[in-house]
């Protein structure tokens, strides 16, 4: 393992900006893990350190949006059902495909997702209700959690934007509460595949706990601020970890 202090000088700033993101826009992952390994720590451990403090983060914006009432309980239930068993799927068809192909559907997706931004200047900005029965909400829900979580499983970074935009979509939810049930689900998420790494002796606790305390730090003002602002504030930021996740597509493929 690289030098403690060392390794905490670099992750620590960085978690904190990646919680803040996360909290705001999804995609903390695009930030968090690349500073583990800068850190120089082994790739294993790199993603089971970095699940042990998001979990943590994530804990701290769900307690947020919680508080505040923009988080749909029940929907945000049946997406983390349908994620539990998406992740599972996507995990097992890592060990089949290649990320390759994957790294194709990105390279026209996120763009796609980045311009569908740019020309809906309303997109979330206030609930636009699809008049679905609550029997369809649900399945929509867990349709929801099931194809992101299947990405979650088999990919990761970026996870928890999809989920907001498909909330907002799918389901006409508003940003701040499709946010608030996007933070439930990937914590549900976490802290599934964190019992994996923990069981296997991946995570080094010693720099973790700083790191959750900063990631921590960074969902409370995070949240507080997407809360207080609304799309306005989310919108721009989810822009940002749309392009950086487009810029470590682009990268990881090249390389």
């Amino acid at each position: 393992m690289p030098d403690l202090i060392h390794t905490l000088l670099i992750v620590c700033p960085l978690l904190f900006l990646a919680g803040f993101a996360d909290s705001v826009a999804g995609g903390g992952g695009v930030i968090s893990v690349p500073a583990g390994l800068l850190a120089g720590i082994p790739i294993h451990t790199v993603y089971g350190t970095n699940k042990f403090a998001m979990s943590f983060g994530t804990l701290t914006s769900v307690l947020q949006y919680g508080r505040s009432g923009n988080i749909c309980w029940r929907t945000a239930l049946f997406a983390a059902a349908g994620a539990l068993a998406g992740s599972n799927l996507g995990a097992r068809l890592a060990l089949l495909l290649s990320e390759k192909y994957l790294s194709y559907c990105l390279m026209a997706l996120l763009p796609a997702a980045a311009l569908f931004l740019a020309l809906n200047k309303g997109f979330g900005q206030e609930p636009k209700p699809k008049n679905h029965s609550k029997t369809q909400e649900a399945l929509l829900a867990v349709f929801i959690g099931l194809i992101v979580g299947a990405y979650d499983g088999f990919f990761g970074p970026g996870a928890g934007t999809f989920y907001i935009i498909l909330f907002c979509s799918l389901l006409g939810t508003d940003l701040i509460r499709a946010n608030g049930n996007a933070k439930v689900v990937n914590l549900a998420s976490n802290i599934g595949a964190l019992a994996a790494y923990i069981l296997n002796g991946k995570v080094w606790f010693a720099v973790g706990v700083p790191m959750a305390l900063c990631s921590m730090a960074g969902n409370f003002l995070g949240s507080r601020l997407a809360i207080r602002n609304g799309a306005r504030f989310i919108r721009p930021v989810m822009a940002l970890m749309i392009t950086l996740l487009f810029v470590k597509v682009i990268t990881d493929f090249v390389l």
